[in-house]
C-alpha cells in the first residue's frame, strides 16, 4: 500500500506550476511535465521531478509510468486538442482521477465527455486552491475563509451511515460544526440533530483548517 499519493502535473504555466508547487511543498510526490525545455529547465529549480515530454503520446505516457500515478491534472487549457489527448490517455491507462483546467464551458463539457473527472475554471479556482483540496484528501471542497478556519464539503464516511448526529457527536471527535447537509441538489441549513446519516448526503462544516487531518 502507498505511503502517500502520487500525482503527475500536464503544462507548466502559472496555473499548473502553482499546483505542482503547492503539492510539492506539502510532501507530495509529484512529476511536472510541459513540452517546452525551457519552462522544464526552470520549473527543475524548484519542482524535484520535471520531465520535457509530449503527453499526448501513448508511448510517452507509458514511459512517464503514468498508469502509476493516483491523481493527473492536465492545465493545457490553451490547447484544447492536446488536453482532450492527454484526459484520453490517462483514463485509458488506467489513471483513477484526471482533473482537466479548462478556458470555457464548451470546452469544459468536452472535456467531462472524454473522461475527465473533474473540470475547473482557472478564473473561478486557484492552482494553490486546487492543491489544497487534493491534500485534503476525502474532501469535495475546500475553501479557506482565514489562515485558521475553513468551510469544507465532505462526503457521509461509511461508518456514520445509519447513525444521527447526536450518536456521532462530530463536533467533540474532529472540532467541526455542521453548518449544512446537502442531500442531492436540496441544502437543509435547518438540521436536525436526530437525522440519520446517508452515504448520499453531503456534509457542509466549518472548521479549524489544523485538525483537518482527523478526516483523512
Amino acid at each position: 500500500m502507498k505511503a502517500k499519493k502520487t500525482y503527475a502535473v500536464f503544462g507548466l504555466g502559472r496555473y499548473g506550476i502553482a499546483v505542482a508547487r503547492e503539492l510539492v511543498e506539502n510532501g507530495m510526490e509529484v512529476i511536472a511535465v510541459d513540452a517546452d525545455e525551457r519552462i522544464v529547465n526552470d520549473a527543475s529549480a524548484f519542482l524535484p521531478v520535471c520531465r520535457c515530454a509530449d503527453v499526448t503520446d501513448a508511448e510517452v505516457i507509458s514511459r512517464l509510468g503514468i498508469s502509476n500515478i493516483d491523481t493527473v491534472i492536465v492545465c493545457m487549457a490553451n490547447n484544447l486538442e492536446a488536453s482532450v489527448m492527454a484526459v484520453t490517455l490517462c483514463k485509458e491507462a488506467g489513471v483513477r482521477t484526471v482533473i482537466a483546467k479548462c478556458g470555457n464551458e464548451m470546452q469544459q463539457r468536452i472535456l467531462l465527455r472524454v473522461g475527465a473527472d473533474k473540470v475547473v475554471f482557472p478564473e473561478n479556482e486557484s492552482g494553490i486552491r486546487l492543491a489544497k483540496n487534493l491534500l485534503s484528501s476525502g474532501f469535495i471542497d475546500m475553501i479557506s475563509l482565514s489562515e485558521d478556519v475553513s468551510v469544507v464539503e465532505i462526503d457521509v464516511k461509511s461508518e456514520w451511515c445509519g447513525k444521527n448526529l447526536i450518536e456521532l457527536n462530530l463536533r467533540k471527535k474532529y472540532g467541526f460544526n455542521i453548518v449544512a447537509i446537502k442531500k442531492g441538489e436540496t441544502v437543509d441549513i435547518n438540521i436536525d440533530p436526530e437525522q440519520v446519516l446517508d452515504a448520499q448526503y453531503t456534509l457542509i462544516v466549518i472548521a479549524n483548517t489544523a485538525k483537518l487531518g482527523k478526516l483523512k
